[in-house]
């Protein structure tokens, strides 16, 4: 069973046609009620009365929290595909309808099988939206899928949720005034609602077919994902960005297998206590699962490395390409969230609690500063900081620390005790267009995988310690920040700005067009020139008129487009079209040279992805 849990203001619903034969008998005018949590409630194959009471046990304890107790039942097929029959649908909404009555909840039920129209207002505040999955008992038992002990325990957390100013104070989140902070509002609802699954397409993924970046690949299993050229391309030059900062942060650079043994006790152990859904396989008389993250690698790559203290904190990083996780279908969307992901994964081993602050915080400021690069600032993403109660009693002043340093309120989410290997986590969230969010830089404190995996150090008296485990993505899933610059790319649109990548990531740079066919060896020449200078140019040499040319070239975003004519050859000033300022620009072709080269500073560079000349580029979508 699914359920979309609403806490509401009111709900208005009017009955229009019958869906199917076997549909209740229903009044035909609207009926509204008011300061009423609905539940848009899809029954499953395998439901039943039991399945019924299990989910208004789990409503009612939530009804106690809003201090609310009425419901209305709205029966809403459309939270599942692997819907009941409709006969045996009706009588798990009729017992859910009297068992809810039975525990004293004023229950109202909308009338099964018919397509109804309906109007809600949803309460403003961060618990008022929540999504439930109640599965029977008999496929609770028999559920075929290995899913961790964390996984589990993570559907059953029960969290406390604040937030945290820099100045240190810790207020409630339902008391908190979130003017001025809209977006930290957004973020803390998507949390604590736990509402993954979306209900409309994103709008980076026509952006992402559009401009020929990415797609999904019928052929493979969901959330696997087909990068074009300019997408691999665009992909390959943050990946090499993130282990170039990550290498002169003082990682090193590794490489691990992507499958591992079920059965070895220190990864079966450590499966248990991540929250995480694996793809299972079997090789001889082996079970073994993919990775999900670099940890298992690396931890057994130290286990078997001598190192002291003198050599702490202990640094290893590897990009894995790829990671996987067997995300739920429903939350399986566009670039946010993936089955298969390239994943930068930097662990340091360190030896007590203080050297790990320490090194927390460097790698903290170390995230801000690569996601700056790949071009997202702290207006584009919130932070959550998430730790245990006994933890924030004891390091106080260091968790605020991170708020100070980020600047801005953070979310908090405090557990009463560990249900993880960690106890302390933070993640960079970016909130889309649809208001849902999804991490990417994040860093942990892990206290319990040096013993799992028996990872010791010597240290000044030559005795043997468990080390301190940090986890860092300095970026997230690089998948996740190519969504994150499309998403904010099109939120600039919304707002009347031409949307555009950074133009260190821009595929193509520059894009000159000829006003004729005469004019295509000036353009050459002019292209050499800025090749020289690694400056990616391309020529659109095709034969349209020249105000489609330009068109394109600004449909596919490119930063700057100089058309060449007579006018041109015989100046030595160039007709910029500036992308970003929105103007044509006379620039010296020197100039522009040094003005593109500040524009991409430090970052790495690789050739044009394509051929030169448009015309001979094959077309991937469309």
């Amino acid at each position: 069973m699914r359920i979309l849990q609403l806490h509401s203001n009111y709900i208005e619903y009017k009955p229009i046609q019958k869906e199917i034969a076997m549909a209740e008998e229903a009044a035909k005018e609207a009926k509204r009620l008011e300061e009423i949590v609905v539940l848009f409630t899809a029954v499953e194959e395998g439901d039943n009365e039991t399945t019924a009471q299990k989910a208004i046990d789990e409503v009612k304890l939530f009804l106690e929290k809003l201090k609310v107790n009425r419901v209305l039942i709205y029966p809403y097929a459309h939270l599942s595909s692997n819907l009941a029959k409709p006969s045996e649908a009706l009588k798990v909404v009729r017992a859910m309808e009297t068992y809810a009555k039975e525990k004293g909840i004023e229950t109202y039920r909308a009338p099964f099988g018919w397509n109804k129209q309906f109007t809600i207002s949803i309460k403003g505040h961060p618990l008022a939206e929540q999504s439930r999955v109640i599965l029977p008992a008999k496929a609770e038992e028999e559920k075929a899928e290995k899913v961790s002990e964390a996984v589990k325990a993570e559907e059953k957390l029960e969290s406390f949720w604040y937030i945290l100013q820099p100045d240190g104070k810790m207020v409630p989140v339902e008391a908190f005034n979130f003017r001025g902070h809209e977006n930290l509002e957004k973020f803390a609802k998507y949390e604590i609602s736990k509402v993954r699954a979306s209900q409309q397409m994103p709008p980076h993924v026509p952006l992402m077919k559009r401009l020929e970046i990415a797609d999904y690949e019928a052929g493979s299993d969901p959330g696997n994902i087909r990068w074009y050229p300019k997408g691999r391309f665009i992909k390959s030059l943050i990946e090499q960005y993130v282990t170039a900062k990550v290498v002169e942060y003082g990682a090193m650079e590794v490489e691990t297998p992507v499958m591992y043994d079920f059965s070895h006790p220190s990864l079966a152990d450590y499966l248990n206590r991540f929250p995480a859904r694996q793809y299972l396989l079997k090789s001889e008389e082996k079970e073994l699962f993919l990775r999900f993250a670099a940890c298992f690698g690396q931890f057994l790559m130290i286990h078997d490395t001598q190192f002291s203290y003198r050599h702490m904190p202990l640094k290893v990083y590897e990009l894995t390409r790829y990671s996987f996780r067997r995300e739920k279908s429903g939350e399986v969307v566009g670039l946010r969230r993936l089955r298969a992901f390239t994943m930068p994964d930097c662990h340091a081993f360190c030896t007590d609690l203080e050297q790990a602050k320490k090194e927390f915080i460097i790698r903290f400021k170390l995230c801000i500063q690569v996601l700056e690069g790949i071009g997202l600032s702290k207006e584009d993403y919130e932070t959550a900081i998430r730790f245990t109660k006994d933890f924030y009693e004891e390091n106080k002043d260091f968790i605020v620390s991170l708020a100070k340093i980020f600047g801005k309120p953070v979310l908090v989410e405090m557990w009463k005790e560990p249900f993880f290997y960690f106890r302390l986590k933070w993640d960079f969230n970016f909130v889309d267009n649809q208001d849902k969010a999804a991490a990417l830089s994040t860093d942990q404190i892990d206290v319990e995988n040096a013993k799992r995996y028996d990872i010791t150090y010597v240290d000044e008296k030559g005795e043997r310690h468990y080390p301190l485990i940090l986890h860092c993505s300095p970026s997230g899933a690089v998948e996740r920040c190519v969504y994150a610059l499309l998403e904010k790319a099109y939120k600039q649109q919304q707002k009347g700005e031409p949307p555009t990548l950074p133009v260190w990531l821009s595929p193509t740079q520059v894009r000159i067009i000829p006003m004729s066919d005469k004019y295509l060896e000036n353009c050459e020449k002019i292209a050499e020139t800025l090749e020289t200078q690694q400056i990616r140019v391309d020529i659109d040499d095709r034969p349209l008129t020249l105000q489609k040319r330009v068109r394109e070239a600004e449909m596919e975003w490119i930063p700057y487009i100089i058309v060449i004519g007579e006018k041109e050859i015989k100046s030595d000033v160039l007709p910029v079209r500036d992308r970003k300022a929105k103007k044509i620009r006379k620039i010296k072709l020197e100039e522009f040279i040094s003005e593109v080269k500040k524009q991409v500073q430090d970052k790495p560079f690789k050739p044009l992805p394509l051929p030169r000349q448009v015309s001979k580029r094959p077309q991937f979508y469309g």
